[in-house]
């Protein structure tokens, strides 16, 4: 509100024992208003003072007409100051930031983040698996390390076989060379025998007994001579027949085993191939698994550049 005027029907005011000294009255019946210039109106004014109450009055109205004109220059200065503030804002351009290149490129970032996490995650089931895999191969590797060990044995066992086979047979090589040479002296013995018995008989004389008949002693002799013969026939053929049932069983014994021995040397052949190649795929399958954790660790090494960066 505007100080240069004020409203009219003020209450009055008494003022006793002033600056003009004792006996100073002051009465002052209404005060209408105050005027632009700020002089007091001394209409109706019922003073009764004297030459220096006077002056001190005009001079307080001097002050006051001063103090108005300053709070009416005042008032005029903010009117003036609200109308340059009121311009600066009216004229006043905002600036606003785009922020949109920044939103895009955080937008690529997080989509890039988001996309290496996937490939991490892919990485990481990729390297599980390959561990899983290697476990398999590894126990595969186990059973089969433990089947080989197996055919081992028993290919041991069926050399220490093969072995007693062949001292069996030298054995009864052995036996059958000594019956051989037995029969040989037998055939000697009875030779020799038979020669002794036609020289006895080429020097003995013909005697005749009164009690009995003529012996014929050719006749004896071929009995004997056909006994001793069907006799070594016997026994040779019984050896023959023994000799050919050893060596037929032992001939039987030896392609069996020569079979077995065949069929374990190939089940090892065939097991050192399976092994080979699970070791293999073990070799191969440890290098994706270095190869896939030298790319998981590189991965989040750029990724972890990028965002500090």
């Amino acid at each position: 509100r505007s100080f240069g005027q004020m409203s009219t029907g003020q209450k009055t005011m008494s003022v006793y024992g002033g600056a003009g000294g004792s006996g100073t009255r002051i009465s002052v019946g209404q005060i209408d208003y105050l005027t632009r210039s700020g002089a007091i109106n001394m209409k109706d004014l019922d003073l009764h003072v004297d030459a220096n109450e006077k002056a001190t009055l005009q001079n307080l109205n001097d002050r006051l007409a001063a103090y108005l004109e300053k709070v009416h220059k005042l008032e005029k200065e903010n009117e003036r100051l609200e109308k340059q503030i009121a311009e600066w804002y009216t004229s006043k351009t905002v600036i606003s930031h785009d922020y949109s290149a920044y939103m895009a490129t955080i937008e690529d970032l997080q989509n890039k983040i988001r996309e290496a996490t996937m490939v991490n995650t892919r990485i990481l089931l990729e390297i599980d698996n390959s561990k899983l895999a290697a476990d398999d191969f590894k126990v595969k590797y186990e059973n089969e390390l433990s089947m080989r060990q197996a055919v081992d044995a028993d290919i041991a066992g069926l050399k220490r076989v093969m072995d007693d086979l062949t001292l069996c047979k030298m054995d009864l090589e052995t036996q059958l060379e000594t019956l051989k040479e037995e029969l040989i002296m037998l055939k000697r013995n009875h030779e020799e025998d038979l020669a002794q018995l036609r020289n006895q008989m080429s020097g003995q004389v013909n005697v005749e007994v009164d009690a009995g008949s003529q012996v014929d002693l050719n006749q004896i002799m071929t009995e004997i001579r056909e006994h001793y013969e069907a006799l070594i026939a016997k026994n040779r053929k019984d050896l023959e027949l023994w000799y050919q049932n050893k060596t037929s069983v032992v001939e039987k014994d030896v392609v069996e085993q020569t079979t077995n021995l065949q069929t374990s040397r190939n089940e090892i052949k065939e097991q050192k191939n399976i092994l080979q190649k699970y070791q293999i795929e073990l070799q191969s399958h440890l290098s994706m698994k270095s190869s896939l954790e030298a790319s998981l660790l590189e991965t989040q090494q750029r990724y972890a550049n990028q965002l500090s960066g």
